[in-house]
């Protein structure tokens, strides 16, 4: 299992309980700023700009700046309430702070730049945008241009959404406490938190015990998939059923169908919808190019990639008319992509059979999708995007990934997993239509569905992670290139379970 995850109403119930057996936790959440600190400003001399806000997160910091000075560091501790703290501890840091001389100031402190600027300025209880004080402050901190530690979450980010509310500060690095927050993770927070780093303050087994998700990173879904027996044949990694192309995007098919038989699956049939369609794909002449229906036998099928949607209600394709139906009426895994979610969000016959599905379903919808789904608007979705992964499971009876910056992984028993994967290279034509296919074969190749889905998200962002660290990419990663790689991650990972 990767590290978990906790919603902020969880975290509030493992913190009240922690506080009443260890009564010391900001003491210690301080200290370990302090020494992260220290190891980020190096030099014992350097000077460091601690700002505190008059939350517990203030409080931190107060203990930071006290057990800053204690090693000699040039500690300034900008006091934004200019009123004592509120948690005992932290008054009684601030009393020793300045009887061992802490500089405390009101306003940001003009001179040299500090080496190091401490986040202490709000928590992880933010409900509202930020007024235009402490918005002007943020903006001052990130235009320093000097390393930002961030204290449990940067000040401005919602730490359950990812949300920015109104500024955020852009650290280098976060020291979160206890638990992983979901907005760390996903939205705006990869953008503002940095380097992420977990001190459980010895809570690890009252989290694991009340985590309902999870981070998905490459060490934790590798040893998913057995190395291949020798004594094995095509028979043994399935037959994959691929529908879609309809005239002008029989490109997404195709890419579905390759990206399929990259990852694995023992054979792929492709069902293209286009009167014009070819016979046979000349780069990869494996895909058996076939007749819909004949798609339509394999052991997991993938519909949509490319499939189109009729222009009204009258002109019915056959698609959404008769292939869709069966495909959600089988009992075979089913991997809903593209057209296939956004005809689903219109019928409600198909959702209604969705929901009596017996056979595991996926989906794999991006914001705008997932709204459709909902029946919401795609901003609503992406306000806070676990709640409407979270939703989409539930309400559809489907495993769902939300894709997007930390794309979401939820399944309807409420379980998740947020994917630390990935760059924007991802974000281009085509992309999509890999994942669907790489979904659909590790379904051939029997891992359930959940598996099945939080391997391959997590595989298709290792693939554009390490295109990008070998100079190919953000900027003009192509689909068909991650296809190829998300192949050789896979016989890597495999080759070490």
């Amino acid at each position: 299992m990767g590290a978990p995850v906790l919603t902020l109403e969880a975290l509030r119930q493992v913190e009240s309980r922690l506080a009443r057996a260890e009564p010391a936790l900001m003491d210690r959440a301080g200290q370990a700023t302090a020494e992260m600190a220290r190891r980020m400003a190096a030099d014992t001399g350097a000077r460091i700009l601690v700002v505190a806000g008059p939350g517990n997160n203030g409080g931190d910091a107060w203990v930071a700046a006290r057990h800053l000075l204690q090693t000699f560091h040039k500690v300034v501790l900008l006091d934004v309430s200019g009123s004592d703290p509120r948690a005992p501890e932290a008054r009684a840091a601030r009393a020793a702070y300045v009887e061992r001389g802490g500089e405390v100031v009101a306003e940001w402190p003009e001179g040299s730049a500090p080496a190091l600027i401490v986040d202490g300025l709000l928590g992880i209880g933010l409900l509202r945008d930020v007024d235009a004080k402490v918005a002007a402050l943020i903006e001052r901190m990130n235009a320093s241009r000097v390393p930002i530690l961030a204290i449990d979450v940067p000040s401005g980010l919602d730490a359950s959404t990812g949300r920015v509310r109104g500024k955020a500060v852009r650290a280098t690095r976060t020291l979160t406490f206890i638990a992983h927050k979901p907005g760390l993770h996903t939205l705006d927070g990869p953008d503002h938190c940095g380097e992420v780093v977990l001190d459980a303050l010895g809570a690890s087994a009252e989290v694991a015990e009340a985590a309902r998700g999870e981070l998905l990173a490459p060490t934790d879904v590798a040893g998913w998939l057995a190395p291949r027996r020798r004594h094995s044949h095509k028979g043994d990694y399935g037959t994959l059923g691929i529908v879609g192309g309809n005239r002008g995007m029989v490109g997404a098919a195709l890419l579905a169908a390759r990206s399929s038989l990259l990852a694995g699956a023992g054979r792929v049939r492709l069902g293209l919808l286009a009167a014009d369609a070819p016979a046979v794909d000349l780069e990869f002449p494996e895909i058996m190019l076939r007749p819909v229906d004949d798609a339509m036998e394999a052991d997991v099928l993938v519909m949509g990639p490319g499939a189109g949607r009729s222009p009204s209600a009258t002109s019915v394709s056959q698609f959404e008319r008769t292939l869709l139906p069966a495909a959600v009426a089988s009992a075979k895994p089913l991997v809903l992509d593209a057209d296939a979610l956004n005809t689903v969000a219109f019928n409600d016959t198909l959702r209604a059979d969705l929901v009596r599905r017996k056979a595991p379903a996926i989906a794999t919808p991006h914001p705008a999708e997932a709204a459709r789904l909902l029946r919401r608007e795609t901003a609503d979705v992406q306000a806070d995007r676990l709640d409407a992964a979270l939703a989409l499971a539930r309400t559809l009876n489907l495993h769902v990934v939300l894709k997007g910056a930390g794309s979401i992984c939820a399944s309807p028993d409420g379980s998740f997993a947020i994917n630390t994967t990935g760059n924007p290279g991802l974000a281009s034509g085509g992309t999509g239509d890999v994942l669907a296919g790489v979904v659909g074969a590790l379904l051939c190749q029997h891992l359930d569905a959940p598996k099945a889905l939080r391997y391959a998200v997590c595989l298709h962002g290792a693939a554009a992670d390490t295109l990008v660290a070998r100079g190919r990419g953000p900027v003009g990663l192509t689909a068909s290139e991650i296809a190829l790689e998300c192949r050789r991650l896979m016989n890597l990972w495999t080759a070490k379970a």
